[in-house]
């Protein structure tokens, strides 16, 4: 007959907490050997020690229970491999996010005066004819819709056999930062008819006058750039309603490197007189 500990002295063998013990028997996650059907009493072998102390690890790493069970119930080597990779992957992402976040955010408690100054144009840019993607979105889900848009764009020009004439954009409401959900426009200047195929439509980008800086890198202090443009519109008494106009000059799409990424950011402004093409 196998080893077995009470619950108590379980908990005291994994550092596991009672309380923890019976979520996870209720789960199914760790089941105990037996279970005494007159009092309730959990007992544990010996045995199932090591596969507590491999769930405690796992808990130390943020995996949600259930990839912890899909972990224990892999059915070969390889698979289970697979899965703690994939988690490990998602950490070390977690990881890069929080490590620009506080470099982010030693930049904004630095004194004002050290701070790198952001550099603001005044454009005009002419109307352009695009295939463009429309639609009311949640600013939740501004990313994949996004990321979905823009892969159909390309899909759909590259189908047609029409190349694109400059950078992909995106034309947002200001309800869409105001109130969580607006309208958004992602669009890819092109030269001829563009067939309607999908969510692809044809469109001509409007002309604007614009404040316009260019942001640096990835996505999650962009911020800082809307920041420094929302200043100066209305230092200068520019601005004017309408939505905000972004130009994804280097993205994801062409390299996975965020440091290279660049977006330059249009606010609209009363007419400046000079046209950048």
């Amino acid at each position: 007959m196998r080893s077995s500990l009470a619950i108590g002295d379980f908990a005291r063998a994994t550092h596991l907490s009672v309380k923890t013990l019976r979520h996870y028997h209720r789960i199914g996650l760790l089941v105990p050997a037996a279970v005494d059907e007159r009092t309730g009493y959990r007992y544990y072998a010996t045995e199932q020690i090591p596969t507590a102390q491999v769930i405690r690890r796992f808990r130390g790493l943020d995996m949600p229970l259930e990839q912890v069970q899909a972990v224990l119930a892999a059915p070969d080597v390889a698979t289970r491999n697979d899965l703690i990779a994939a988690h490990l992957d998602r950490l070390e992402d977690t990881l890069a996010r929080t490590r620009e976040a506080v470099a982010s955010l030693r930049d904004l408690l630095r004194d004002p005066a050290e701070a790198a100054p952001i550099e603001i144009t005044l454009r005009t840019v002419p109307a352009v004819p695009a295939a463009a993607v429309h639609a009311e979105i949640d600013l939740a889900d501004a990313t994949p819709w996004f990321e979905g848009a823009i892969g159909e764009l390309r899909a759909t020009l590259a189908a047609q056999g029409l190349a694109g004439t400059g950078p992909a954009g995106g034309i947002y409401a200001t309800g869409l930062f105001a109130d969580e959900h607006g309208a958004g426009t992602v669009f890819v200047p092109c030269h001829g008819p563009v067939r309607p195929a999908g969510r692809v439509v044809p469109f001509t980008v409007p002309a604007a006058e614009l404040a316009v800086t260019v942001h640096a890198g990835g996505h999650e202090d962009i911020d800082r750039a809307y920041g420094a443009l929302g200043a100066y519109v209305a230092e200068h008494a520019l601005g004017l309603d309408g939505p905000i106009r972004e130009y994804y000059l280097t993205g994801r799409h062409d390299t996975p490197d965020a440091t290279r990424w660049r977006t330059a950011i249009g606010w609209p402004v009363f007419g400046t007189g000079e046209v950048t093409r």
